[in-house]
């Protein structure tokens, strides 16, 4: 049956909806902002942002039944492209098929994010007050790509330009002179509230803990191998249970309140010798007995007993065994509601043997992916400028870590300048914004479409469904039910050749396409 024909056979309702639906798309291809492109000799290009103008997708929705919506991007230049189709009710007999199996159901998507630094705040801020709001709304507003989850550090990290804590007074076990430092006061909490103001939902904000204040600690500084003095249920696992609470407090004073905390980041950091930045070291054993005897109950009988707290928040090597020790004591269980992990050394860990493993036997416990970054590697140290390479692996590794039952995914610093810091210890790494100060302007890295192909449409609740495929391919996908009960499936192709392929709906039909070689590419339509 021709598309005409076909139209014309609809109910008026859904004649409607499509005629409103493809002018919608007609507007949006010819009046959206379309990148600026800038070339700085890498692979890909960046696309350049000031205080007037910065390329959008615009607001997204469903589209009616029969309709597809594409977004591209890619190598060649493509940044979230986006096109219509028709779903067919006939296969095309292509050879490679993807079969959506919608009764196989999964996890359900938390949201996509980024950590409010101190680095991410001193370049947001160092942009004028319409660069900085444009920046803001491209990364929170519902025009932007529908970030819901922001990471904040509990005092200083390598991302700050200062050492500091709230409780740098020798034996104050009271926490009596306990106070938020400047970065949170006139830099952090402002910007929090400014992106929670023009985010279309409430942020799941989770704060992570770098280290203790040094007269805790067992090396009695705030960088390298030391743990807490004494033992869980003493006076110092008190008082850091209690640091925590006080953060909470401080913050909700600015009405910011925090859905999760987790146990500290990275606690194998602080078991390390020589280690260069801050850290607090935590055997599981010890992070175990921690959170019976100090933090759990600590939470439970402050003014926030309904924030989650979220154990390792280290690399995904661990798993399964830190959850084990953790998980199996069911003291610790009970004010336990998830498991964090970071992508570093994820190309050579097997999700099946980590993640896999651990959901199998902890399905109960959510996990959460919580911070990553490219430029991280000495060999391929900062930041490069339009490197689609670094997007390619942001996007393999979501893709991997939600096939394996990840319901969230977060990046490190939201922005960061073109050095890649600042960073007290020259620990410099890539961001997916990049902020060039003496122009006022800010350069979206590829990285940052990549993170756009998730979070702009898997939203909250989404749950993930089974894909098969007909044939081995180099394309790797993942495909989402949306609250909405419409269809989102996110597919790359790191390979150097286009591929056709076909997407089957058993509920609506077939879709039609094809996949340029080093590209991203997101399908969404509409179940009923």
């Amino acid at each position: 049956m021709s598309s005409d024909k076909m139209a014309l056979s609809l109910p008026p309702a859904a004649l409607l909806a499509l005629i409103v639906f493809v002018a919608a798309e007609v507007i949006l291809c010819s009046e959206s902002n379309k990148c600026v492109a800038r070339s700085f000799g890498h692979d890909s290009i960046v696309c350049e942002c000031n205080a007037t103008y910065c390329d959008s997708v615009g607001t997204i929705t469903s589209p009616p039944l029969g309709r597809y919506s594409s977004y591209l991007s890619s190598m060649a230049g493509s940044r979230l492209e986006a096109s219509q189709g028709q779903v067919q009710v006939n296969s095309s007999g292509a050879g490679l098929r993807l079969t959506i199996v919608p009764y196989q159901k999964y996890q359900k998507i938390r949201g996509f994010g980024g950590a409010m630094t101190d680095a991410a705040a001193i370049n947001i801020l160092s942009l004028s007050p319409g660069a900085q709001e444009q920046l803001l709304r491209q990364y929170f507003s519902k025009e932007g790509i529908g970030y819901s989850v922001v990471r904040v550090p509990i005092a200083s990290c390598d991302f700050s330009t200062r050492l500091y804590t709230y409780a740098d007074t020798p034996g104050d076990y009271t926490l009596d002179n306990f106070t938020l430092s400047p970065e949170d006061v006139n830099m952090k909490i402002p910007l929090l509230q400014r992106a929670q103001a023009m985010s279309p939902r409430p942020l799941s904000l989770f704060g992570s803990a770098w280290t203790a204040p040094a007269w805790m600690k067992t090396n009695n500084a705030l960088i390298g191998k030391g743990s807490l003095k004494g033992r869980p249920g003493g006076k110092e696992h008190k008082t850091w249970a209690q640091y925590y609470i006080r953060f909470l407090e401080e913050y909700a004073k600015y009405n910011l309140t925090f859905w999760a905390l987790t146990t500290g980041n990275e606690p194998t950091a602080g078991l390390t010798t020589n280690y260069s930045f801050q850290a607090l070291g935590f055997t599981a054993q010890e992070q175990r007995d921690w959170v019976v005897m100090d933090l759990g109950p600590a939470l439970t009988a402050s003014s926030f007993p309904d924030t989650h707290i979220i154990i390792l928040d280290d690399n995904r090597w661990l798993l399964p065994y830190w959850a084990k020790v953790v998980l199996n004591d069911v003291h610790a269980a009970r004010y336990i509601h998830g498991i964090a992990v970071h992508w570093y050394l994820d190309s050579f860990i097997p999700p099946d043997i980590t993640l896999g493993v651990t959901h199998h036997l902890y399905p109960e416990y959510y996990l959460l992916a919580t911070e990553a970054c490219a430029g991280w590697i000495p060999i391929d140290r900062g930041v490069k400028l339009g490197s689609w390479k670094r997007a390619e692996l942001y996007a393999k590794d979501i893709i991997e870590d939600l096939n394996h039952h990840v319901v969230g995914w977060t990046d490190w610093n939201l922005a960061l300048d073109q050095t890649g810091g600042p960073n007290w210890v020259k620990n410099f790494v890539d961001s997916p914004v990049i902020v060039d100060e003496k122009h006022d302007v800010f350069y979206k890295q590829p990285s940052f479409y990549s993170m756009a192909h998730f979070s702009k449409f898997l939203w909250e609740g989404s749950q993930r469904v089974g894909v098969s495929a007909s044939e081995k391919t180099e394309m790797e996908y993942t495909a989402f039910i949306r609250p909405d009960g419409s269809m989102a499936i996110i597919i790359l192709n790191r390979s150097s050749s286009e591929i056709k392929f076909e997407v089957w709906d058993p509920a609506v039909g077939y879709i039609r396409n094809t996949i340029p070689a080093r590209s991203l590419l997101t399908l969404a339509w509409s179940r009923n």
